[in-house]
């Protein structure tokens, strides 16, 4: 029998998303033979983590629990007529990376998806049409995740934004075929996407 401390690190290892048991059961053992400061700078990091991050009112992305609004917002640099939704606050950070985007953003907090009990209502939907008319926004683009979830969400922002606002131009990322992949090992939501943002040559 493993001690009992021990036993409480795999446990609690286990609880997150897509470490299983054997896995948890590494990464505790790799802790307790390291240096113990690599545990205590974990321990210390989590420590803070519900006390020194929030969400920002306006973006619902992640700030510091010290700021009272996203710098993707505060920046007078960014465009706010432009605002690129997605579903959740680390989506940003890949849009980011590309350093291509220098509108606003705004976080759903997830996607529709019945089965998992999260309905509209539950989404940042109404914040993000108040948004679109607080700030004049000229073009909202939606960037869902490509599953059955984020585009049933796309397909009702779509609906409701349009109705709210006739003029506003709505846009999507553009999705397609990966270079090196066969169209016999595509999924049917990719093929669409390819077929649908095809190009002249």
């Amino acid at each position: 029998m493993l001690p009992q401390a021990l036993t409480n690190v795999i446990e609690a290892l286990s609880m997150l998303p897509g470490v299983g048991p054997r896995t948890a059961e590494r990464y505790a053992y790799f802790l307790f033979k390291s240096n113990p400061k690599i545990s205590q700078n974990v321990a210390d990091a989590l420590a803070g983590l519900h006390d020194k991050v929030k969400s920002c009112p306006v973006t619902f992305s992640l700030i510091d629990a010290d700021e009272d609004i996203s710098p993707f917002y505060a920046d007078p640099a960014r465009d706010k007529t432009t605002v690129l939704v997605v579903e959740e606050p680390l989506d940003i950070y890949a849009i980011e990376q590309t350093k291509s985007f220098k509108g606003t953003y705004h976080v759903l907090g997830g996607a529709i998806s019945p089965i998992d009990g999260i309905t509209p209502d539950q989404l940042h939907i109404g914040e993000l049409i108040k948004r679109v008319n607080d700030d004049n926004v000229r073009e909202v683009i939606i960037a869902t995740n490509p599953s059955v979830e984020g585009e049933s969400t796309a397909l009702l922002l779509e609906k409701l934004l349009h109705e709210q606002n006739p003029e506003l131009k709505l846009t999507r990322l553009a999705r397609g075929l990966p270079l090196g992949v066969d169209l016999s090992y595509a999924d049917q939501i990719t093929l669409s996407a390819a077929l649908e943002n095809r190009t002249k040559l």
